[in-house]
């Protein structure tokens, strides 16, 4: 089934952008944005919520949604569409889950670099996000995918 080829492509993608997050953080790169403190926050049930909203979010939501919209998203390959979409997703957390964290709309109480960081994180997500969907997805005659 699709959808579930979009969660898994999601779960692979999520834990890309994780250990790229880690890795901002372990270089001490702008400790004020830590998406996992915020979703914690935001749950009230700590650091271990935090993470699996975050997994939730990244695989089952935008995952299901890339496989879901699939053929609708602009691009020629499936990396360029995860981009896409990826910048779809970014703008959703600007607009909603930023300013639910306090950070502000378009997470302005954080600095340009902020969003600027997150929307390379999301870009990165899609890329991702398109190439293992790509990979699970069978090839046909003319190496069309079904």
């Amino acid at each position: 089934m699709t959808i579930v080829k979009g969660f898994v492509a999601g779960f692979i993608a999520t834990v890309a952008l994780s250990a790229l997050m880690l890795l901002k953080s372990a270089m001490g790169l702008m400790p004020d944005l830590n998406v996992i403190d915020m979703l914690a926050k935001m749950t009230g049930a700590g650091i271990a919520a935090g993470w699996l909203v975050h997994f939730a979010i990244g695989s089952l939501a935008w995952g299901g949604l890339f496989a879901y919209f699939n053929e609708s998203i602009p691009g020629d390959t499936q990396w360029i569409k995860g981009m896409v979409f990826g910048t779809a997703a970014w703008a959703a957390m600007m607009i909603f889950v930023m300013p639910a964290a306090g950070a502000g709309f378009f997470a302005i109480n954080l600095g340009f670099m902020a969003m600027l960081a997150t929307l390379v994180l999301h870009w990165a997500f899609g890329a991702v996000l398109g190439l293992v969907y790509e990979a699970e997805m069978p090839t046909h005659h003319g190496g069309k995918h079904a």
